[in-house]
């Protein structure tokens, strides 16, 4: 009996523990934060028509300012606001924002996957902050046309809890135009090493942001300029308009369960600087290919390595089709730069306000024998 009793005690104390948010942020996160699909909606007593009145009204999240909560479908004025991944969704008004503090562990990397579409014809930012890491999106480039384009963007945690804010900086002549944010996950991501096989960090993209389940556009991975931190380990978004990480559940990948699609030609490149022996020989190999997601034409994908590069070119039709290519190139210092980007501009077939483009996987540096 007693030892049955002291069995029923530390299984009453390990749930304790183990539900405890100091517990949790132990664990590793890949999930939706808590009512991070906003379905949980304020009591109607704390609605005014869509805005919502008070600090702590919406479950989960601490608002401040201006913030609607919006109902997928046609709306008052003729608007249309599409809500793919759900039902409900948050507008941020002029200086509005949403925040929730969530458990981490200190010095580990996160990155946040979040739907987010500008809802008025003005350029309209989004800035997205966990103190003391932030950064602004440009929402005024819609990558999709269904109101379903997806960002990422990482922080490296400074304590046990991170507060996450999203905040609309803008001063529009209607103070409720603003970006619309319809679901928010958390996913803590790991620096994969360089192998001896292999000198490209995280070459065939398996390491990188959540994917929401149910809908996927895939993820747009902001430029350096707005992420010191890269939500894709190893990699750099080097150009001035994003890249789109894609995953195998919604899209063709030549391998794996992710790769990376370039998706507005030149101007948006992905790179990565490799430890290399100056005058060295090495190889440069990877696979280019379509996502089967209605991009058609002919593609061509740009490869810099040094002072060598390779164009390969690629005719898809839409249907998931794969090429591999490779180059010798020579180093010429301690540290070399790869860059990859597509040298056409392309949109879907049958939908021409969807921007699309080549697919790029597995990339593998080695030492030449």
């Amino acid at each position: 009996m007693a030892l049955h009793r002291w069995f029923i005690i530390l299984f009453w104390i390990s749930l304790i523990f183990i539900n405890s948010p100091a517990f949790a942020a132990k664990y590793y996160l890949d999930e939706l934060v808590p009512n991070g699909d906003f379905e949980q909606g304020p009591n109607p007593s704390n609605l005014k028509k869509t805005v919502i009145r008070g600090k702590h009204s919406l479950p989960k999240w601490e608002i401040k300012g201006l913030v609607e909560y919006i109902s997928g479908g046609p709306q008052p004025g003729g608007f249309f606001f599409a809500v793919p991944r759900g039902v409900h969704a948050v507008r941020l008004g002029n200086e509005a924002s949403i925040s929730q503090s969530i458990p981490v562990k200190i010095g580990c990397t996160y990155s946040l996957t979040f739907g987010a579409t500008r809802t008025c014809a003005q350029d309209e930012v989004l800035k997205v902050s966990v103190p003391p890491q932030s950064g602004e999106l440009p929402l005024q480039t819609l990558y999709s046309s269904d109101g379903g384009d997806t960002y990422a963007w990482a922080f490296k945690a400074i304590s046990n809890v991170a507060k996450v804010t999203f905040h609309n900086p803008g001063m529009q002549e209607d103070p409720a135009c603003g970006p619309l944010i319809d679901a928010v996950a958390i996913k803590q991501i790991f620096s994969p090493l360089a192998t001896r096989g292999n000198l490209v960090k995280n070459g065939g993209f398996e390491y990188g942001p959540h994917f929401f389940k149910n809908f996927s556009t895939g993820v747009l991975l902001p430029p350096k300029q707005q992420d010191l931190i890269s939500p894709l380990p190893g990699w750099i978004i080097e150009s001035l308009k994003a890249v789109r990480y894609i995953d195998s559940k919604h899209f063709n990948v030549p391998y794996g369960r992710a790769a990376v699609e370039l998706v507005a030609g030149r101007e948006s490149a992905i790179g990565q600087i490799l430890r290399t022996v100056a005058n060295k020989f090495y190889n440069l190999s990877f696979i280019v290919g379509d996502a089967k997601n209605g991009c058609h034409g002919s593609m061509m994908v740009e490869a810099f390595a040094a002072m060598e590069t390779l164009k390969v070119k690629f005719m898809s039709q839409g249907k998931g089709g794969i090429k591999s290519a490779s180059m010798e190139f020579r180093a010429t210092a301690n540290r070399t730069r790869i860059t990859f980007y597509s040298g056409f501009y392309h949109t879907k077939l049958q939908d021409y306000g969807h921007l699309c483009g080549p697919v790029l996987d597995q990339v593998r540096v080695s030492p030449v024998a």
